[in-house]
């Protein structure tokens, strides 16, 4: 597939949403291309989110495709079973996994995408080769934890470089950008190669989400089309 092809999505965080009324903020967000589930345990990262039982709820009342990225600790152990509660995709932290390889592995068989998550400090280089084992490969552009942190402009050039590694290898794998996603931001990052974009603020901040997901969603079309 070629890379200006590749249809640029919106996948806003429910971090951002009120957690007291998730099922209508779900509802808010069903023009989107998947809805982003953050999974935190306090041990991989410094925060505590929601865990399989609520996805699970999640999975069933949500209008959009669910988008797992667990920041847990244990991963290997864990990540299946989320594939399991037919989540359309499950993305793990590289740093917390043991055998990346086979996690990749199980996701497909179980029916999941499989995703791969890098902090903003871990090189790309490394786990090039691990390319045509994932579905898409998931750049953290703030340091994973917290929302409404400011975006790091020192992870365009991985961004670049990921994107050129899956273009001279021919594989499909999508490149999603995670952490302070505006419609400033988005251009950077789409301008880089990224072509999935999770956005909190940037969505449910807005008096019409919807019209924010359109907003961001053409934005991003616009700047990845334009690349040189």
């Amino acid at each position: 597939m070629s890379s200006t092809s590749l249809k640029c999505c919106i996948n806003p965080s429910i971090l951002s949403a009120d957690f007291v009324n998730l099922q209508a903020e779900l509802a808010r967000i069903a023009n989107a291309d998947a809805v982003h589930v953050d999974v935190m345990d306090n041990r991989f990262v410094p925060n505590l989110t929601i865990g399989l039982p609520v996805v699970e709820r999640i999975q069933q009342v949500s209008p959009v495709p669910l988008d797992a990225h667990l920041m847990i600790a244990d991963v290997d152990r864990w990540a299946p079973l989320y594939a399991d509660a037919g989540l359309d995709s499950v993305t793990f932290h590289v740093e917390a996994s043991d055998a990346p390889i086979k996690l990749a592995r199980e996701l497909r068989a179980r029916g999941a995408k499989a995703g791969m998550a890098l902090r903003p400090a871990t090189a790309v280089e490394p786990y090039l080769d691990m390319l045509p084992e994932l579905d898409m490969l998931l750049i953290m552009t703030v340091e994973p934890g917290f929302g409404g942190q400011a975006f790091l402009d020192v992870t365009l050039p991985k961004i670049r470089r990921a994107r050129a590694a899956i273009e001279g290898s021919g594989v499909n794998v999508a490149i999603q950008v995670d952490g302070g996603i505006t419609e400033e931001t988005i251009t950077r990052a789409a301008e880089a190669g990224a072509n999935i974009f999770v956005a909190g603020s940037a969505v449910y901040g807005k008096e019409s989400p919807e019209a924010a997901i359109d907003a961001l969603r053409a934005r991003g079309q616009l700047a990845f089309a334009s690349r040189v």
